[in-house]
């Protein structure tokens, strides 16, 4: 597979001091999204945050791009969740080891596939099952956040059925989750149009938890947070590997998808070197790391990656800068304990809205018959075997491989009768 050409210019290889201001940009962001990610996946929210910090300083040491930023992701901890459903209760201490076991199935399947240069599946990802699956996906997320951002209980079976009913039960609605939900959504989002190193996700992050605390705020909160570095190990829950290997390969194949495509637009812009087959190894260790540390599958983040390179990042290294300003953080993660859930509900809703594409999904049509036929099958099937997420994404893979096949065309048996 051809890597991208590189410029005159080349990539820098040496910490630069801008990298450690994006670093430490990144992870004022990178803080309250794993610990939201987290609960996404069912898991306590400290393991997001210990997914922060091993994951990018092993991931760094390998990375081809010099922006991508590795972490806890929305797609994945969908897809981590959906894996895990029905395995073991949310949020218990074997749920949180099948979390780790899963990271470590996404990380080796990984390293094989960059070790055995498999990185040009990248470039042959079916757009309509990614369009389809992402689409989907995102409203899942916008919808298992919509309860706790109104600070509604739920007990109604179904992700979209809990939206809904949380939604339409308006008496329940509790007045202050809504006000800090939507100032946070506006912070998040509107943030960047002040400036682009507004510190929206700082502010939400400090503004909440100073809020709750003055205010002895009696909607949901995070709850103890554990301080200092996690167990190290690989402690895990071996006899449940075969029932995670299918699960975990989906993740590492899908999951990358997000990544790969992050690197490879900046990679073009910059007219930087890039190599596929090194970034699966990359996000491969650091899901390695991540399961070391307990946690769950990471990934490269989008919204992250973007900032990294808006403030400044030169090199590979803030990645590692990012790592360690969390490592650091560790020991005085209890700080957050009063902060509000509706904080990192509304800080997932603005990650991801952006991944809701109707009109692309819409413009499929005009694309191709086939290719909108399997776009809106992967999307339908995402949301209707939700929590198995991955389900649809290998019923829209399975579709697209049998299309496939039917287009191919067939030998003229005239010039197979001549050819005798």
């Amino acid at each position: 597979m051809q890597e991208i050409p590189i410029n005159h210019r080349g990539t820098k290889n040496r910490l630069e001091m801008s990298d450690v201001l994006a670093g430490i940009s990144v992870a004022l962001l990178l803080i309250p999204q794993s610990m939201a990610y987290a609960e996404l996946a069912g898991l306590p929210s400290e393991v997001g945050l210990f997914a922060s910090a091993l994951p990018p300083i092993f991931a760094s040491f390998v990375a081809s791009s010099p922006y991508l930023q590795t972490g806890p992701v929305a797609l994945t901890s969908l897809l981590t969740l959906g894996a895990l459903s029905g395995l073991a209760d949310s949020g218990t201490t074997e749920y949180v080891k099948l979390a780790a076991l899963l990271a470590l199935i996404v990380g080796v399947s990984r390293i094989l596939f960059g070790f055995f240069r498999f990185g040009k599946i990248v470039y042959l990802m079916n757009d309509p099952v990614v369009t389809g699956f992402t689409s989907a996906a995102a409203i899942l997320i916008i919808a298992s956040q919509t309860p706790k951002v109104l600070g509604v209980k739920s007990d109604a079976e179904g992700t979209l059925n809990r939206a809904y009913k949380s939604l339409t039960n308006f008496d329940n609605w509790e007045p202050e989750s809504v006000i800090i939900a939507g100032v946070t959504f506006f912070l998040v989002l509107t943030g960047k149009y002040i400036h682009k190193l507004f510190p929206g996700a700082l502010l939400v992050l400090v503004g909440g938890s100073i809020y709750s605390h003055i205010t002895n705020y009696e909607g949901s909160v995070v709850g103890d947070i554990p301080t200092g570095m996690p167990d190290l190990g690989f402690d895990l829950p071996w006899n449940s590997t075969s029932e995670l290997l299918l699960s975990g390969l989906v993740i590492a194949l899908i999951g990358f998808a997000e990544p790969a495509s992050i690197s490879r637009i900046y990679a073009e812009q910059e007219k930087q070197p890039w190599n596929a087959n090194r970034e699966f190894i990359s996000q491969g260790i650091a899901n390695v790391a991540s399961a070391f540390s307990g946690a769950l599958p990471v990934g490269g983040s989008f919204s992250r990656s973007s900032l990294n390179k808006l403030s400044g990042a030169q090199s590979k290294w803030s990645g590692l800068v990012t790592g360690i300003v969390v490592c650091i953080f560790l020991p005085f993660a209890n700080i957050l304990d009063q902060l509000p859930k509706a904080t990192l509900g509304a800080v997932v809703i603005a990650a991801v809205i952006g991944l809701v594409r109707p009109k692309k999904l819409f413009s499929s049509f005009s694309d191709s018959l086939s290719d909108a036929f399997i776009t809106w099958l992967t999307f339908f099937t995402t949301l209707l075997l939700a929590p198995h997420v991955e389900r649809g994404v290998l019923i829209g893979i399975g579709f697209s491989i049998f299309i496939s096949i039917l287009r191919k065309p067939k030998p003229d048996s005239s010039q197979i009768e001549e050819s005798h």
